[in-house]
């Protein structure tokens, strides 16, 4: 992604920040005063969040106790929130309450980023960087934080790295963060345990990875839809360091680049980039097809956006239908609900569920979302926070399943749990290219028999983070809240806002071990 013309963000003018390679992104269409209806004939809800939001917000990730962490988009973008639903786990009624801010120098727009298989968040290079915000950089900085310790810490990058920009990334099945460099075709993972960046091959790669999104696939390899090389796919295979071509999208889904001359990066000439268009997101779905929207294919990414549907149990591609209302999702988001159905937002602010035959437009959005434990969808707009509630459930085969858990837990104490599917069946968040903040990890939900009230426990350590990991038994940590109430309870994991059934616990005070 790359903005161009962007008066200062606390201007509010957000809403015309453009996305040079696909012709304009709204990032915050709508004014997210009052919450958008939801279309005739369709049933999904819209809700205000009581309360009013502390900023305007750029990006939110679900943290593995439930809570949701947003980063500022106002003129400090190193200012970070946290918000935590009320006592009975209502998100429509939470609070906010300002977390750590990133490290002096270090405040990112479009970067990389994901959540560890420890609970830790990763946020690395940047298109722009504050201040200066408006330039492009690709800067090369990072940082880590931990949510226990309410702290962040500087991240290295990868060797002879000297930028790394709005670049694709993906937590590996075995926990590694896999970083691609945007200018090249360079990849190196994160090792989780020494936060040391090592290099990997990248043979086979056809054009280098600038604004291509990357998906996990149920085999733990990954695909991608070039830009560049539009309009070939690629799939890279972490064991064999390999890319290798997944054959045409057939429908383009590759926006025209509207610069003809290279922009610069850096202090020397030879610091140029030539961006390549625009792509929108994709989404494993729980058959394991992979939805990709495109950007729009006309004058610097307008009007209709293509779409193409890969069977990654077959390796074949097939057209989708065109988007509706000559709009496209070039540099915008899609969720996977529970039901299925891919939630797209829209370059116009749109938004469109695809029920995997058809797009039904159900409203409009407002600000960057991010799927809820609950199933719902929080997005964070100009003066308020909305959440939508969508239709459908989930299959029944679909949901965690807990196999092995400790029937009495103590407040402050960890303990491990086992079952399955504890994954969930897609990383479920995508956006173009950079913005990464999946939600394939497992929650732990504890709801107290005589009161109602929910607490999140901190899951952390999760066995794999792979995908639609079927009947392999996966197990996490999680840490009991320490103002748990005691007492008899229920214990649910979480994937991707769907839950398993509930076993009976008991919550005893808190104990040495």
């Amino acid at each position: 992604m790359f903005r161009f013309n962007v008066a200062p963000l606390s201007a509010l003018t957000l809403t015309v920040a453009l996305a040079a390679c696909s012709g304009g992104r709204p990032l915050l269409p709508g004014n997210g005063s009052e919450a958008p209806s939801a279309l005739r004939g369709h049933s999904g809800t819209f809700t205000v969040v009581k309360g009013s939001i502390p900023e305007i917000m750029q990006m939110e990730f679900l943290l593995t106790d439930g809570s949701v962490l947003a980063q500022s988009a106002n003129d400090d973008p190193m200012t970070w929130w946290r918000y935590v639903p009320d006592a009975q786990g209502n998100y429509a009624d939470g609070t906010w309450t300002q977390a750590a801010s990133l490290p002096t120098g270090y405040a990112p727009s479009a970067n990389a980023s994901d959540l560890l298989a420890d609970g830790r968040l990763v946020v690395i290079g940047g298109e722009y960087n504050y201040p200066g915000n408006y330039d492009l950089q690709l800067v090369n900085l990072g940082a880590i934080f931990d949510p226990v310790a309410n702290t962040w810490t500087k991240l290295g990058h990868p060797q002879n790295w000297k930028w790394i920009g709005d670049s694709p990334s993906s937590v590996l099945p075995d926990g590694r963060l896999l970083l691609g460099q945007k200018l090249t075709e360079r990849d190196a993972y994160l090792d989780p345990k020494s936060l040391r960046w090592i290099a990997v091959k990248h043979t086979g790669k056809a054009d280098f990875n600038a604004e291509e999104g990357w998906t996990l696939l149920a085999n733990g390899t990954i695909l991608t839809a070039d830009v560049l090389d539009a309009p070939n796919s690629e799939i890279y295979d972490p064991a064999k360091a390999q890319w290798t071509s997944a054959g045409s999208t057939i429908a383009d889904l590759r926006s025209p680049s509207p610069f003809h001359n290279c922009l610069t990066y850096g202090p020397k000439p030879k610091d140029c980039y030539l961006p390549p268009g625009e792509i929108g997101p994709s989404i494993l779905r729980p058959d394991g097809t992979v939805f990709y929207t495109g950007s729009g294919t006309g004058p610097s990414g307008s009007g209709d956006g293509n779409t193409s549907i890969y069977n990654s149990n077959t390796g074949t591609w097939t057209p989708g239908p065109d988007f509706p209302n000559n709009d496209n999702a070039g540099d915008s988001w899609a969720i996977l609900e529970p039901s299925g159905n891919v939630l797209v937002f829209g370059l116009s602010g749109g938004m469109y569920e695809w029920n995997g035959t058809t797009f039904t437009q159900i409203g409009s959005w407002s600000g960057p979302p991010i799927l809820l434990p609950t199933g719902q969808i929080m997005m964070c707009g100009y003066s308020s926070v909305v959440i939508y509630t969508p239709t459908g459930s989930p299959n029944a085969s679909w949901a965690p399943s807990i196999k092995k858990y400790p029937a009495t837990i103590a407040a402050g104490q960890t303990y491990q749990i086992t079952g399955t599917q504890f994954n969930g069946l897609s990383q479920a968040m995508s956006f173009g290219d950079e913005y990464q903040n999946a939600t394939n990890y497992p929650l732990v939900r504890i709801t107290n028999n005589a009161s109602g009230d929910v607490f999140y426990a901190h899951t952390h350590d999760v066995s794999t983070m792979a995908v639609a990991t079927g009947s392999k038994p996966v197990s996490t940590y999680f840490d009991v809240p320490s103002n748990i109430a005691g007492g008899a309870s229920t214990l649910q994991v979480i994937a991707n806002g769907i839950a398993s059934k509930a076993v009976n616990i008991t919550v005893t005070a808190s104990r040495r071990r």
